[in-house]
């Protein structure tokens, strides 16, 4: 049987109009960059699948299409198709009578997801090793000091944003666009799962050390090993992510 953070009988009952949800919602929209040349459908996918994927619609939230479409400030039909667009993805699941919620977090889905983006990654850091140069080294080494810096600072949201940009940045320079349409599939639900979980597991040095080892290995050109320290850094992360899942579905 799956394990859930919120299941049928725990989703959370309450719409975006929720005060404290509400205004969070809005100052996060207000942050946001770049969406105002796309349609109406893609603006609306882009700004709650964001919304999701930062925690700022949480899992188990109820969406209605009402109230979003007010938020928005367009038409239902747009964001009625965004959220149809969402559900295919996993992101969120129609209830009869109610609208959509957001999809809870499953430790099964998410070891599915890990045992294919710990492949995706080795092979993308693979493909990468061989095509980087000094700029794109001094890039990931930079990444990993300002990870360094919000780790001092204490700011571990910080922390896994510059996290999830090392981890795009390897696969962009393995400058294969099918690999990185399959691993962005599921990137949102793993950066989802780090967040909600980032308060529940060790503070990550172990994971800076990983990415510094990673890198020694893209410098050597040694192409082979730095797939098996990424796939071993992948996993370790599962690991601690999955345990943290389990907990915190205790606590609930």
């Amino acid at each position: 049987m799956k394990k859930r953070i919120a299941d049928k009988d725990s989703e959370i009952n309450f719409s975006l109009n929720e005060t404290s949800i509400e205004k969070e919602f809005l100052f996060f929209i207000d942050n946001l960059k770049g969406f105002d040349e796309y349609r109406l459908p893609q603006r609306a996918y882009h700004i709650i699948r964001l919304a999701i994927r930062d925690l700022i619609l949480p899992p188990g939230k109820t969406i209605l299409e009402r109230e979003m479409a007010e938020v928005l400030q367009m038409s239902r039909t747009p964001v009625r198709e965004a959220l149809v667009r969402l559900e295919t993805e996993g992101m969120v699941r129609l209830i009869p009578r109610r609208g959509f919620i957001v999809e809870p977090i499953e430790t099964e889905d998410l070891k599915q997801i890990y045992e294919i983006v710990e492949t995706l990654d080795g092979l993308a850091v693979s493909l990468a090793t061989a095509k980087v140069g000094e700029a794109e080294i001094d890039e990931l080494e930079l990444l990993i000091e300002q990870q360094e810096e919000a780790l001092e600072q204490e700011n571990l949201k910080k922390w896994a944003m510059l996290d999830d940009q090392f981890h795009h940045l390897i696969i962009d320079y393995a400058k294969n666009k099918r690999l990185r349409t399959v691993i962005d599939t599921h990137s949102d639900q793993l950066y989802r799962a780090r967040l909600f979980t980032i308060n529940h597991r060790p503070v990550p040095f172990h994971s800076i050390v990983e990415h510094k080892a990673i890198i020694a290995c893209m410098k050597a050109k040694d192409s082979n090993a730095a797939r098996v320290l990424m796939q071993s850094h992948r996993n370790r992360a599962r690991n601690e992510i999955l345990t943290a899942v389990e907990k915190i579905s205790e606590i609930k």
